[in-house]
């Protein structure tokens, strides 16, 4: 069940056809992405995994998590974490996640809804389904995109927004054949809510069968297609993509997707995540939860955290019993 819906198409605004001359983005490679486990054991395909980082900056790791039909007793989340450096998007097509964190930021989301966490000098979080979901089972689908802070925005107040799907903006193409949920950035000048420190664009587009949708984008962007499901064709030259398919574009103004006529039964149309961002070109220096500039700052991170100095639970989520605040924290 996509995420990208609307009752009346024709209430949209519709995204411009570029100009002729405009340069069509070609596509550099598409890359599959692994399977795995993260958590407490929920599945992800690794999205970014294989891809250099200089073709993904200022992103720097995507996890798709789920498509998954838990059975009761089955969904999972993860434990108290920390982060330090970059921010954390947490985006929900299907199902229900809460999260909470050590500066007070939290909530639900569900169906199209996004949590935006910056992490920046340090925080403590944790991402989980809640307990009704726990009990009665059900479908959970969405992603985790970690967007890299400036070496000057790393060290900012941790931030929490959390952004509605009904206050995204929706978007059509010019013959109605797809639906594009602007989270962050703009499409001719059509903004999402999504408050970044780092210059980018977020969306997600659910194209119909046999339809095309072409966005004008900035030059000075990168572009990366992501397909959480369905088959279709990506960049100038049409190049095929399937689920679980990652395309790097290169250079260019305007970024080109395209349905296949012949998709699986149970999918309306392709589902791709869209993404685009303002080279940082700064060193990174990346392990585990932190995502810093150097070898340094990531220990002295590892040594903060395990100093206390990245926050403490909220004691409304420490468990009972337990009167130190560190229980579930790695």
């Amino acid at each position: 069940m996509p995420a990208v819906t609307v009752s009346d198409i024709t209430t949209l605004a519709r995204i411009p056809e570029p100009a002729p001359e405009a340069v069509e983005r070609p596509v550099r490679s598409v890359t599959t992405a692994p399977s795995g486990f993260e958590g407490e054991g929920f599945p992800v395909r690794r999205a970014f995994a294989g891809v250099d980082l200089r073709e993904l900056d200022p992103f720097v790791h995507m996890d798709q998590m789920g498509e998954v039909e838990y059975a009761p007793g089955e969904p999972k989340g993860t434990d108290w974490h920390p982060h330090r450096g970059f921010e954390t998007v947490t985006y929900i097509i299907d199902g229900i996640f809460e999260h909470a964190d050590s500066h007070g930021g939290g909530g639900s989301i569900t169906n199209g809804d996004t949590q935006w966490m910056t992490a920046g000098s340090g925080v403590l979080h944790i991402e989980r389904p809640p307990e009704h979901l726990v009990v009665s089972g059900g479908l959970f689908h969405g992603l985790q995109l970690w967007v890299n802070l400036p070496r000057a925005n790393k060290w900012l107040e941790p931030k929490y927004q959390d952004l509605r799907a009904s206050d995204s903006v929706l978007l059509t193409t010019p013959d109605g054949g797809a639906l594009v949920r602007v989270i962050a950035g703009d499409i001719a000048g059509h903004r999402g809510p999504g408050s970044t420190y780092t210059p980018m664009a977020m969306m997600h587009a659910t194209i119909s069968p046999g339809a095309t949708v072409r966005l004008p984008w900035r030059r000075d962007f990168n572009a990366l297609v992501y397909v959480l499901s369905g088959a279709g064709t990506v960049g100038a030259e049409g190049r095929p993509v399937r689920t679980g398919q990652l395309a790097v574009l290169g250079p260019g103004e305007v970024l080109t997707v395209s349905g296949a006529v012949k998709q699986e039964s149970r999918l309306a149309g392709l589902d791709v995540v869209i993404l685009g961002g303002l080279p940082i070109r700064e060193p990174i220096a990346w392990a585990g939860p932190f995502v810093m500039n150097t070898r340094a700052e990531v220990l002295t991170a590892f040594e903060d955290y395990q100093a206390g100095k990245l926050g403490v639970i909220p004691a409304q989520h420490v468990p009972h019993g337990d009167v130190s605040g560190e229980s579930g924290q790695d």
